[in-house]
């Protein structure tokens, strides 16, 4: 006998959130640990923030290249990049035929088809819980991973109460270079009515539970982050089995915060 579901829309993130504090045991659409589902999702002139929709990255292709071994580069002239934000550009290492290539992609991998109902534009998916989703296996092979390098990430505190403080997470207060596990495609949409049908090359980072320090701030999920050269290795190269035991928390204690109140790290530069 099949489980019967129902579906809930809210408009509003704050409602929404208040209705999953009510009822805990409720899941998200498509298995997503993050309220905002597709994202960046403007109404009334606002932007709603989810699981890690802001990250900074300080380091040069030099210090890129050096750990992730790529072996070709295309970011050109790259500068530092205290905000990045949903649908921007930014620099990704991904599997090609040639090898590993550093790269420009556009952040927001392709939406399933039920967020795109009656909707004319696709702004994209930033990141991914369910990897057991139909929709996300196809992109999971070897193939299609990639790493995203970062120096601290953004979780908006969400408590009640809070104004949605914006929060950086980083290893420690000098921001090393780590790495989001990733994964990448090229695809033809609508991702801004004004452009019209565009083909970008697109990706995304997985997310998995939070850890003790972003927890408190954001207790629904973080990014998967790789710190060491055999871990982005075991991602870029393994089966997918076991690639995806990469998808779990760092250990406690591993991140802290460094900076609170900017939607961008300038402390980074």
């Amino acid at each position: 006998m099949s489980e019967a579901a129902t579906g809930f829309y809210l408009r509003d993130v704050e409602c929404a959130e208040t209705f999953l504090r009510a009822f805990p045991s409720l899941k998200l659409a498509d298995g997503t640990e993050s309220i905002v589902y597709s994202t960046p999702v403007r109404w009334a002139g606002s932007e709603l923030f989810g699981v890690c929709n802001l990250y900074s990255l300080t380091k040069g292709p030099v210090a890129i290249i050096e750990i992730t071994k790529a072996m070709t580069e295309t970011t050109g002239n790259l500068q530092p990049l205290p905000g990045i934000f949903p649908d921007m550009m930014a620099p990704v290492v991904r599997n090609t035929p040639d090898g590993r290539e550093l790269s420009m992609l556009r952040w927001g991998m392709p939406s399933p088809a039920f967020a795109l109902k009656n909707r004319k534009t696709d702004s994209g998916i930033t990141n991914v819980r369910n990897t057991a989703s139909p929709h996300w296996r196809r992109w999971l092979d070897v193939q299609s991973r990639c790493v995203v390098p970062f120096t601290s990430f953004c979780e908006y505190d969400v408590r009640a109460g809070m104004n949605k403080e914006p929060n950086w997470f980083a290893l420690d207060e000098s921001r090393p270079l780590a790495f989001f596990a990733g994964i990448w495609t090229n695809w033809t949409s609508v991702r801004k009515l004004r452009d019209g049908e565009t083909n970008d090359d697109l990706f995304a980072f997985l997310t998995t539970d939070a850890t003790d320090v972003v927890k408190p701030v954001h207790p629904k999920a973080m990014p998967v982050i790789l710190r060491t050269e055999e871990e982005i290795d075991r991602w870029l190269t393994l089966p997918t089995e076991d690639a995806l035991k990469l998808q779990q928390p760092l250990p406690d204690g591993t991140l802290e915060i460094v900076a609170k109140g900017e939607r961008k790290d300038g402390e980074a530069i």
